[in-house]
């Protein structure tokens, strides 16, 4: 990988991502009460939440279902003329479309589309900003919302599992435009995994090599939170609730990340996660490869990656955890 992807920009940012859950009142007091999110509004099916400094209605659509995982991942164009352009892209790309819907409480009409892999994405314009009123008012005008407590303040990324990262990869940079700032390249030739970009941050989702078995799977979902000492109160406030606390906090050697993993009720992966500064500025950024060998030397400060973070995803495959 040795040229620097070139980005469409035509994508502003991760919109939402929705959540499926077979313990929809179990997993809305954890996303609530406990990790700190807030809610927006509900429908029949669902939840709608947001971290308090998402300007966006939602960014995380909580479902009731028979399994978890993920059900889609929405991202806004960066205008109507993009979102056009977008569409007409992955139209003439090949890959599986579903065509338009009307979107949902949070956003207008939206198009669907799908990877090799059975990860379902949409791409939107219209959306509804939230309209902060009583107890959600900031006492600052250039912060969305109100705030108590730990809670993180905006949606940050999603980490999805297939089969072939490289396949992947070129899904994500045909479809969205997408461009590549780090990736781990495994001694037998294949990509293990890929972070991308649709804009300056360092990455708004990540594909790693499925290994649990199963098809079109969640890794994770991450908010981000203001400073790392919020994330170290949040494994208190984990602990003292009972929540599987699965790996950290510590600090990820790709991208930099102070983080910390946890289980919701129904077993789907969150985590918090502090970036620090760190943005993707240089346009002819190259991408940071990391070796098999680099990965066995485990997190930044040492921490050895447990092997439920290589197998564990949503939906579970029976048999296999």
């Amino acid at each position: 990988m040795p040229d620097p992807t070139n980005p469409s920009f035509d994508i502003a940012h991760l919109g939402h991502v929705e959540m499926l859950t077979d313990k929809y009142e179990e997993s809305l007091d954890f996303f609530t009460r406990v990790y700190g999110l807030n809610l927006s509004g509900q429908d029949e099916t669902s939840a709608y939440l947001r971290a308090w400094d998402d300007y966006e209605f939602h960014s995380l659509k909580l479902t009731r279902a028979e399994t978890t995982g993920v059900g889609h991942i929405g991202y806004r164009a960066a205008s109507p003329e993009a979102l056009e352009r977008r569409v007409a892209v992955i139209e003439a790309s090949g890959y599986k479309t579903h065509g338009w819907v009307e979107g949902d409480m949070g956003h207008g009409r939206a198009y669907r589309f799908e990877d090799p892999f059975g990860h379902v994405f949409e791409i939107y314009y219209d959306t509804c900003w939230f309209d902060a009123a009583g107890d959600d008012t900031p006492a600052l005008k250039n912060t969305a919302s109100a705030f108590t407590g730990v809670p993180p303040r905006r949606i940050d990324h999603l980490n999805l599992l297939s089969e072939d990262v490289s396949e992947f990869k070129r899904f994500m940079e045909t479809c969205l435009g997408s461009r590549v700032t780090e990736y781990i390249q495994l001694d037998n030739g294949r990509i293990g995994g890929c972070w991308f970009t649709v804009n300056n941050k360092t990455y708004d989702l990540a594909c790693t090599e499925e290994h649990g078995g199963g098809m079109g799977r969640l890794h994770h979902v991450t908010y981000a939170t203001d400073q790392r000492e919020d994330i170290l109160r949040a494994a208190d406030i984990f602990l003292q609730n009972g929540v599987h606390i699965e790996t950290g906090p510590h600090k990820h050697a790709i991208q930099g990340t102070f983080f910390l993993y946890v289980w919701e009720p129904a077993g789907n992966r969150v985590e918090l996660a502090n970036a620090g500064a760190r943005l993707i500025t240089a346009p002819d950024w190259q991408p940071v490869k990391w070796t098999e060998a680099d990965r066995k030397k485990g997190q930044a400060w040492g921490l050895k990656t447990i092997e439920s973070f290589h197998t564990h995803g949503t939906p579970p495959v029976p048999g296999k955890e």
